[in-house]
């Protein structure tokens, strides 16, 4: 699997479990076609969920105008998990991490959304 497929997979299942009582492994097996799972979407998932308060809190400190709880379902995934990627995940540049979660963003958002995590992400780099 291409890590753009991966990346909207991991936004699929993150997206489940943050707003369902579902559990990690049953929200990656609902949005996976292959019996095995990639291994960058694993890694995804359950690293936004181990680090999620330390994520959010970070997101939250970087927010103009927004607090944390009144972020859209949507664009509070989609920044976790590019903090995520920004902080944890070595092997992804920064910039290539800000430019996948706008294009999530304009997949799975409203009109504006891409903007708005351009422009959060940004500042927290």
């Amino acid at each position: 699997m291409k890590r753009r497929a991966a990346r909207e997979k991991a936004f699929q299942a993150l997206f489940q479990i943050n707003n369902s009582e579902i559990d990690i492994e049953e929200a990656i097996q609902h949005v996976i076609e292959e019996p095995v799972v990639d291994a960058f979407m694993h890694d995804l998932v359950h690293g936004v969920a181990n680090h999620q308060t330390e994520i959010d809190q970070w997101i939250s400190d970087n927010l103009v105008n927004w607090t944390f709880s009144r972020l859209p379902k949507v664009e509070k995934t989609v920044l976790r998990m590019a903090a995520y990627e920004i902080k944890y995940n070595e092997d992804v540049p920064s910039q290539v991490a800000i430019n996948e979660a706008v294009e999530l963003a304009k997949i799975f958002g409203e009109e504006e959304s891409g903007k708005f995590v351009n422009g959060v992400l940004s500042k927290m780099i």
